[in-house]
């Protein structure tokens, strides 16, 4: 069950990878150079409010918040000047290489922004993990000019809307790219624009410099003649309200978003805020880096709320995790929501490149570790009757721990509280007779005190998995997917819990604000087990690794900030330079 372990905690890395990726693509200037008098006007007042996913950032920070922006973009990427290389963004086809101080410095404003039309392009294909591509190659470096600008009549609809200082040399800057790219002119509802053969859009839209697809200008060009605009839509507004103070860039999510886009972003955006509306903001600091996702009740009962909703209850069993965990992760009542996770964190493999077939020296990789543990899940939480019947109608709680630090002391397992014993026992043998017609093989393993247990063994993971029912220390029935018959007793049985732990006490201090940590990550000793198996090397995680180890631990936890809000928390430590 290690497999589940690491895989969560890579799930982890990769989810803030995008999601400061995403943000990141605004801050361009670089944090720290000179600029003139800006307009200060928000993006989001031309950005339709039909947008799925809006992103927008102070692209000029000034005093507390620009240091606190540059010390954690240079402890993250080990850069001097960390947010050069999105300049890559702007890339238009035929575009020679930007330079920051001559090309855009000039004219570049305050505020900047970008915004997808719908989450998937004209082909069918995520238009999240399109754009998760182009801005990964320009954050984590080796940037390709075979990487094309993602928006385009056939890519992905939406544009890139940037404040000026300077509308003339704005202006100046649009047309060379335009020429550049062999663009043409055009106008719609009166407006001057230039777009190329393939459909990218140049423009100058009342002082904003605008790059997208032609219907994503056309877009921003309808919101300022009186379409709606994000900016006065109620539920972005309500949730802007709210946003923690030292604020550098935030992600708006419509409700919906997970559900139609598992993929990549949409992956991580489903895990965090389910699928509410939701506002997620990056808080930068010199020793870590902050997301707060704030989101909205849901409409409906059957609306998922992702780590948001659960917090509360994640909190609680997490606590009830073995004390010596390094990784800990608590789900809440899964019974409903067990299926949506599954969805977003198979998205979430797009993001770490799992399909790698490459092996590790103990027989492991990225992608055999993904499946086995990913599909047991997948079979618990299926959308079928049956499998609500057999398995979600006795889900309380679940979470997902992992102790020790090399493969010998390895204890690691998932943890699904039953409310009907008799049913998550009966569960025990479904769940084999499932799995097995997957291709998975089954065996009888025997465990103290079990009601009903069963070793699974699936192809890319050389060991067997024991799946267990039976009353822990305190006489609550749980359901157990564990590494050994060490993990599952230590899940049963755990000799302190994580409650009374150190890690416990320092996550809630990061976390603040009383929060009670749901989610906890120690990065060094999680790498340390990767390394020592090989799986580092793989192509699919190295070009991450250096990243990780600019990292200490993740905090998450969550609260109710009242009038229908909720805030989950996620604190990254940033490794401080010796």
């Amino acid at each position: 069950m290690r497999v589940d372990a690491n895989d969560q905690a890579r799930a982890r890395r990769r989810a803030l990878t995008a999601l400061l990726m995403i943000l990141a693509v605004t801050v361009i200037a670089g944090c720290g150079s000179s600029h003139g008098s800006g307009t200060s006007a928000d993006p989001a007042t031309v950005v339709p409010a039909s947008s799925p996913i809006y992103a927008g950032a102070v692209l000029r920070p000034e005093g507390s918040l620009k240091s606190s922006a540059s010390a954690a973009g240079r402890a993250l990427t080990h850069q001097p000047d960390p947010y050069l290389r999105l300049l890559t963004v702007l890339q238009t086809p035929g575009s020679a290489p930007l330079d920051f101080s001559h090309d855009i410095a000039p004219w570049l404003g305050p505020n900047g922004g970008i915004f997808l039309a719908s989450v998937n392009d004209a082909a069918g294909k995520s238009s999240t993990g399109q754009l998760f591509s182009l801005l990964s190659e320009g954050l984590l470096g080796g940037a390709s000019a075979a990487l094309p600008f993602p928006f385009s009549a056939q890519g992905t609809q939406g544009a890139i809307v940037l404040d000026t200082s300077n509308a003339g040399k704005a202006e100046s800057f649009l047309d060379s790219q335009a020429k550049r790219a062999g663009a043409h002119a055009a106008s719609y509802r009166g407006v001057a624009f230039q777009v190329t053969p393939g459909g990218i859009a140049f423009a100058l839209v009342d002082r904003f410099a605008v790059i997208g697809s032609e219907a994503g200008l056309h877009d921003v060009i309808d919101t300022t003649l009186g379409g709606s605009s994000l900016a006065h839509a109620s539920g972005y507004a309500k949730l802007l309200a709210v946003a923690p103070p030292g604020t550098l860039a935030h992600i708006s999510v419509n409700p919906g978003i997970a559900a139609s886009a598992s993929q990549g972003l949409g992956g991580v955006l489903g895990l965090l805020a389910g699928t509410r509306e939701a506002n997620i903001s990056l808080v930068p600091s010199a020793t870590s880096i902050a997301l707060d996702a704030d989101a909205l009740a849901a409409d409906s009962a059957a609306a998922s709320g992702g780590f948001v909703a659960s917090a509360t209850q994640g909190a609680q069993i997490a606590g009830e995790l073995p004390g010596e965990s390094w990784l800990a992760l608590g789900l809440g009542n899964v019974s409903t929501g067990l299926g949506g996770d599954v969805r977003s964190l198979r998205g979430l493999s797009s993001i770490a490149g799992a399909g790698g077939e490459a092996r590790a020296a103990a027989g492991l990789s990225v992608k055999g570790l993904l499946e086995a543990v990913l599909t047991p899940l997948g079979a618990l939480g299926a959308d079928t009757a049956e499998a609500k019947r057999e398995f979600q109608s006795w889900m309380g709680s679940a979470a997902v721990f992992a102790s020790g630090s090399g493969l010998i002391d390895l204890k690691a397992g998932i943890v699904i509280t039953s409310t009907n014993p008799a049913l998550s026992r009966a569960a025990v043998a479904e769940l084999a007779a499932v799995l097995r017609k997957g291709g998975a093989s089954t065996s009888p393993v025997s465990y103290p005190g079990a009601e009903a247990s069963v070793g699974v063994n699936f192809t890319g993971l050389p060991v067997t998995l024991d799946v267990v029912d039976a009353r822990g220390a305190h006489g609550q029935t749980k359901f157990v997917i564990g590494l050994t018959e060490a993990s599952v007793a230590s899940a049963l049985n755990p000799s302190t819990t994580l409650s009374s732990s150190a890690s416990y006490s320092a996550a809630s201090a990061a976390l603040g604000e009383g929060i009670k940590p749901s989610v906890i990550v120690d990065f060094p000793t999680l790498l340390g087990l990767l390394e020592s198996v090989g799986l580092s090397e793989e192509p699919a995680i190295s070009k991450f690794v250096p990243y990780a180890h600019a990292l200490t631990t993740l905090a998450g936890g969550g609260k109710s900030l009242g009038e229908g809000i909720e805030r989950f928390r996620l604190v990254l430590g940033l490794a401080q330079a010796g």
